[in-house]
Protein backbone atom coordinates (compact mmCIF):
# COMPACT_ATOMS: atom_id res chain seq x y z
CA UNK A 1 0.00 0.00 0.00
CA UNK A 2 3.07 2.43 0.52
CA UNK A 3 4.32 1.62 -3.06
CA UNK A 4 0.77 2.91 -4.22
CA UNK A 5 0.78 5.70 -1.64
CA UNK A 6 4.35 7.20 -3.03
CA UNK A 7 3.77 6.56 -6.40
CA UNK A 8 0.47 7.78 -6.90
CA UNK A 9 1.25 11.04 -4.87
CA UNK A 10 4.25 11.46 -7.42
CA UNK A 11 2.02 10.66 -10.45
CA UNK A 12 -0.46 12.94 -9.41
CA UNK A 13 2.12 15.81 -8.26
CA UNK A 14 3.19 15.74 -12.38
CA UNK A 15 0.09 15.47 -13.87
CA UNK A 16 -0.92 18.77 -11.78
CA UNK A 17 1.75 20.26 -13.18
CA UNK A 18 1.55 19.62 -16.33
CA UNK A 19 -2.06 20.55 -16.81
CA UNK A 20 -1.12 23.84 -14.86
CA UNK A 21 1.04 24.95 -17.50
CA UNK A 22 -1.59 24.11 -20.04
CA UNK A 23 -4.47 26.13 -18.41
CA UNK A 24 -1.26 29.00 -17.71
CA UNK A 25 -1.14 28.84 -21.53
CA UNK A 26 -4.31 28.02 -22.94
CA UNK A 27 -6.90 29.52 -20.73
CA UNK A 28 -9.86 28.49 -22.52
CA UNK A 29 -12.39 27.77 -20.06
CA UNK A 30 -13.26 24.56 -21.60
CA UNK A 31 -10.28 23.33 -21.42
CA UNK A 32 -10.72 24.15 -17.49
CA UNK A 33 -13.63 22.43 -17.05
CA UNK A 34 -12.11 19.35 -18.77
CA UNK A 35 -9.09 19.48 -16.96
CA UNK A 36 -10.71 20.05 -13.45
CA UNK A 37 -12.98 17.12 -14.52
CA UNK A 38 -10.22 14.93 -15.32
CA UNK A 39 -8.42 15.93 -12.00
CA UNK A 40 -11.40 15.17 -10.26
CA UNK A 41 -11.64 11.00 -11.43
CA UNK A 42 -8.15 11.29 -11.20
CA UNK A 43 -8.08 11.87 -7.37
CA UNK A 44 -11.43 9.66 -6.73
CA UNK A 45 -9.83 6.84 -8.26
CA UNK A 46 -7.05 6.72 -6.17
CA UNK A 47 -8.47 7.53 -3.15
CA UNK A 48 -10.29 4.32 -4.19
CA UNK A 49 -7.60 1.66 -5.11
CA UNK A 50 -5.88 3.08 -1.92
CA UNK A 51 -9.05 2.06 0.39
CA UNK A 52 -9.82 -0.97 -1.58
CA UNK A 53 -6.94 -1.90 -3.89
CA UNK A 54 -6.28 -2.43 -7.34
CA UNK A 55 -9.55 -4.96 -7.96
CA UNK A 56 -11.72 -2.91 -5.44
CA UNK A 57 -12.30 -6.14 -3.09
CA UNK A 58 -12.47 -5.08 0.67
CA UNK A 59 -9.79 -5.88 2.94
Amino acid sequence: MINNLIAGTIGIAMVVVFLGFMIVWVPAPPLVIIIVAVMSMLIYDFVQTLRHGENYSRR
